[in-house]
């Protein structure tokens, strides 16, 4: 099953409980991506696959998940909490990846970025109601850039201030769509920027924050 844009997601959920539950474990995450094998001439019966070529891009990153670090050799750089995976209600179609003749293809409904925006609410509500925490500003944010149009209306539905998103729209500028490898080069973004002005935290200086990726399902 070709998990496409949110499998960045789906290793940090397999990764962090295979940490949990192996004593002593470190377990190496890799997402490596080589989206020009999208990449072939337009069609007129697939327009929107020229929305895909416009934005993909080739990328590979990786880091080490475990639990219990030896402070005296370890120094945790983010923790993750909590993870889950949904599935968007009537989204069935919005992302296709078909493995081809012709090699693999993508396809995307012109509706994704409002089927995103529209099921993200309740996704944070279930993540940070236990924390007592309905201000979406006062997280930190690691967004898969699957667009521009997708950034803009998360934005607009959440009331995001357009700094939160900053780290992923350099990403994105920079890079492209490199499908799951874009989270991890986005964490990585946000640590690098975080140290150079001296804050508290990795995350902005923040406390608390949120990763999520978005692909084919709409999952």
């Amino acid at each position: 099953y070709q998990q496409g844009c949110f499998a960045g997601g789906t290793v940090l959920r397999l990764a962090k409980d295979l940490a949990e539950n192996n004593k002593g474990a470190r377990v190496l995450v890799v997402c490596s991506e080589v989206t020009a094998v999208t990449f072939r001439g337009p069609s007129d019966t697939h327009l929107d696959s020229l929305v895909g070529q416009a934005l993909f891009g080739d990328g590979a990153a990786a880091l080490i998940v475990g639990s219990d670090p030896i402070p005296e050799i370890e120094k945790p750089i983010f923790e993750m909490v909590w993870t889950a995976q949904t599935i968007a209600p009537d989204s069935e179609g919005a992302i296709d990846g078909h493995l081809r003749e012709a090699g693999l293809t993508f396809h995307l409904l012109k509706d994704v970025p409002g089927i995103v925006s529209k099921n993200i609410d309740k996704a944070l509500v279930e993540a940070f109601q236990p924390l007592n925490i309905s201000d979406y500003n006062s997280i930190f944010w690691i967004a898969h850039p699957g667009g521009p149009a997708i950034l803009d209306q998360v934005e607009q539905k959440l009331g995001l201030k357009p700094e939160k998103m900053k780290a992923t729209r350099e990403v994105l500028s920079e890079y492209g769509n490199m499908s799951s490898a874009c989270v991890l080069f986005i964490l990585d973004e946000m640590r690098k920027k975080s140290t150079k002005d001296g804050l508290k935290t990795t995350g902005e200086g923040l406390e608390w924050g949120v990763l999520f990726g978005f692909g084919p399902g709409l999952t």
